[in-house]
C-alpha cells in the first residue's frame, strides 16, 4: 500500500516545507504524539503559514475540552479586520476521547459529523485549522477525513523497552540535541551524549533544560564534554524507578536488571526499590481482581478472546474505563462512610482517603490506566500473590539481617518474569517470617 503523502513524521516536516509553497499547504492539519515534538512541529508549521503576519493577531489558541465544536467552526470561519491570514489551533482536541469529567466538553458523533461537513465544504481561504492531540484512532472517520483532505504530522515515539524502541528514542534524542546545540554553534561528543541520555532518560523537556545549562556552563568551548555533563547534570531519580518498573511489568528481564543495576550505582537504598515493587504488585493485584470480574460479566464486551492485552486505547475508554470510574466512585463512598465512623469514634483520628485503592486516581489521564491494565495481562493473579509474599519476606530480611540485597532483588525479577511462573510461597511456607 502506498504511503499517504499527506502523513508526515515529525522529522520530515522541515524537508516537506522546503519543497512546497504556502498555497499548497492544506487548510487543515492534525498534529499528535510526544508533547515536546508536537510543540516544535506546531511552531514550525504556524511560522511557515503566517510568514510575516503578526501571530498576535493571526493566531488563536483554543483549549480542547472547554470549547464546543460550534465555537471552533465559528472561530475558523470569522474573518479578521487586521490580518489576511488566520490560524485557529485547538490544543488537546478530544477527537478520539470520551468525556471523563462533567466540566469538560467532549465531541459527540454529531460534533464530529459537523466537523466533517465543514471540512467537506471547505475552510475559508487563508484560514487554517490545526488540531492537536496526544493520541489518535486511525479507524475513526475524522482521522480518515483529515488524512484525505488535510495534513497529519506524526510526532509519536515508541515508548517500549525493546531494543528497536530504545533505538528510536535515542535517535529522537540525538536529533533534538543536535537542533538545540546548532543554534549555539556547539556540539557534544559521543561519550558526553550517552552520559546525558543515561542521566535524563527519554524526557525531551528535561533534555532541553539540561542542554541549556550545558551551553551556558561550557562558555566559549565549542564542544560539550563528559566533564561538563558530570559537573552540571544530576539524575532525575524518578525516571530510573519508572524505567525499572516499566521493564518489569513488560517482563523484560534484560532491561529490568540493567535499570536495577543503575539504581544501585546511584546509591538507592534497597528498601526504596522494594517499596516501588510492592506498590506496583499491589496495584496489579487490584487490577487483576477487577478484570476477573469483567471476564465473568457476560453483559460486558470483554471476553477471553477479546482480552485487554489486545484491546486498543479507544475501546478501553469506551468499554472498560466507565466501569473503572464507577468502581472508584463506589469505593470512595465506602471510604467516606468509614472515615465518618472513625471520626465519630475518635475525634483525634485523622481520616485519610484510600487513594492507593483506586484503579484510576486521575481518570482524565486515562492512558497510564490503560497501560497498567494491558500489562497486568502478563501475570496471573497467583504469580502476583507469590511475588507479594516474597517481597514481604524480603522486607523482613532487609530489616533484620545482613545479605546481598541486590542479588535477592535480581532473583525476584528473574523468577517473576520467567515463563514458569513464581512458586515462592509454597516452597518457603515454613520460614518464620512467612505470612
Amino acid at each position: 500500500m502506498a504511503q499517504n503523502k499527506n502523513i508526515l513524521k515529525h522529522n520530515g516536516l522541515d524537508l516537506f516545507l522546503t519543497s512546497v509553497q504556502e498555497k499548497d499547504i492544506p487548510a487543515l492539519a492534525l498534529i499528535y504524539g510526544e508533547s515536546f515534538l508536537v510543540k516544535q512541529a506546531f511552531k514550525t508549521l504556524s511560522s511557515f503559514l503566517l510568514g510575516k503576519d503578526n501571530p498576535q493577531f493571526a493566531l488563536e489558541i483554543l483549549e480542547g475540552g472547554s470549547v464546543s465544536m460550534g465555537d471552533i467552526i465559528e472561530h475558523v470561519s470569522t474573518f479578521s479586520l487586521l490580518v489576511s491570514k488566520k490560524i485557529v489551533a485547538v490544543k488537546n482536541a478530544p477527537l478520539f476521547q470520551t468525556n471523563q469529567s462533567s466540566s469538560d466538553i467532549s465531541f459527540s458523533l454529531s460534533d464530529l459529523d459537523h466537523l466533517n461537513d465543514f471540512i467537506g465544504k471547505g475552510i475559508p481561504k487563508n484560514h487554517y485549522l490545526i488540531l492537536i492531540t496526544s493520541i489518535i484512532d486511525k479507524r475513526k472517520k475524522i482521522y480518515k477525513t483529515i488524512a484525505d483532505k488535510g495534513l497529519i504530522i506524526d510526532c509519536s515515539v515508541a515508548q517500549g523497552a525493546r531494543k528497536a524502541d530504545q533505538d528510536e528514542q535515542r535517535a529522537v534524542l540525538k536529533n533534538v540535541a543536535g537542533q538545540i546545540l546548532s543554534k549555539s554553534k556547539k556540539t557534544i561528543d559521543n561519550q558526553a551524549f550517552h552520559a546525558l541520555v543515561d542521566l535524563t532518560g527519554f524526557n525531551l523537556d528535561l533534555l532541553f533544560q539540561n542542554l541549556e545549562k550545558l551551553i551556558a556552563y561550557s562558555g566559549k568551548a565549542m564542544m560539550i564534554s563528559i566533564a561538563d555533563v558530570k559537573a552540571v547534570v544530576k539524575r532525575d531519580k524518578k525516571d530510573p524507578i519508572f524505567n525499572l518498573t516499566n521493564a518489569f511489568i513488560a517482563k523484560d528481564v534484560k532491561n529490568a536488571l540493567f535499570y536495577l543495576n543503575s539504581l544501585f550505582n546511584e546509591g538507592f537504598h534497597p528498601l526504596q526499590i522494594l517499596k516501588s515493587f510492592e506498590n506496583l504488585i499491589r496495584k496489579l493485584i487490584l487490577v487483576k481482581c477487577f478484570t476477573q470480574k469483567l471476564y465473568e460479566n457476560n453483559n460486558l464486551k470483554v471476553t477471553r478472546k477479546m482480552s485487554l492485552k489486545n484491546m486498543n486505547f479507544n475501546s478501553f475508554q469506551q468499554v472498560v474505563l466507565p466501569k473503572v470510574i464507577n468502581h472508584d466512585k463506589q469505593l470512595n463512598i465506602i471510604t467516606e462512610d468509614r472515615d465518618k465512623y472513625i471520626s465519630n469514634q475518635d475525634s483525634k483520628t485523622k481520616a485519610n482517603k484510600a487513594n492507593d485503592l483506586f484503579l484510576a486516581s486521575n481518570p482524565k489521564n486515562a492512558y497510564p490506566v490503560f497501560q497498567i491494565f494491558q500489562k497486568s495481562e502478563n501475570f496471573s493473579l497467583n504469580e502476583l500473590n507469590q511475588a507479594l509474599i516474597f517481597l514481604g519476606d524480603l522486607d523482613y530480611r532487609l530489616k533484620s539481617s545482613s545479605f546481598d540485597a541486590k542479588i535477592a532483588i535480581e532473583n525476584f525479577i528473574i523468577n517473576t518474569c520467567s515463563k514458569g511462573g513464581f512458586v515462592y510461597a509454597e516452597e518457603n511456607k515454613n520460614r518464620r517470617n512467612y505470612f
